[in-house]
């Protein structure tokens, strides 16, 4: 609580609470690394959230805007956690095109690295013989 006329929640806390990151201590490494930005601006992970104030957070290749609706310190079910920001309608279609983007884009057989399975060592034998 900043000055008791309005709840406050850490920016670290409501992160894991809003489940943007799985751990606590990773939405502070977020923080600290500037991967979140709070009213455009770099912030400690103790800082103080309000209802209100807007988020930029960076989680990989995408980008989420966000405007806080509700603070929580709990970490609650998913579809509670949704209620708690408000996204930016152009930060989501970035995001759902970045999303079918990185899906078309994907090379097949590119995920496999190593060696072939036995498995797979006698598919191919299999198809080589046909062949």
């Amino acid at each position: 609580m900043t000055d008791g006329s309005a709840p406050a929640v850490r920016i670290d806390k409501w992160l894991w609470a809003a489940r943007f990151f799985k751990t606590r201590s990773a939405a502070q490494q977020a923080v600290e690394g500037g991967k979140v930005k709070l009213n455009g601006e770099r912030s400690k992970p103790s800082r103080d959230l309000k209802a209100g104030d807007e988020l930029v957070i960076h989680i990989g290749a995408y980008e989420w805007v966000i405007r806080v609706a509700r603070l929580s310190e709990k970490r609650g079910p998913a579809t509670v956690a949704r209620t708690l920001y408000v996204e930016d309608e152009a930060s989501r279609s970035r995001r759902t095109e970045q999303v079918a983007l990185r899906r078309f884009a994907a090379v097949p057989g590119g995920e496999r690295r190593g060696r072939p399975t036995k498995r797979e060592r006698r598919q191919l034998e299999r198809w080589r013989h046909r062949s």
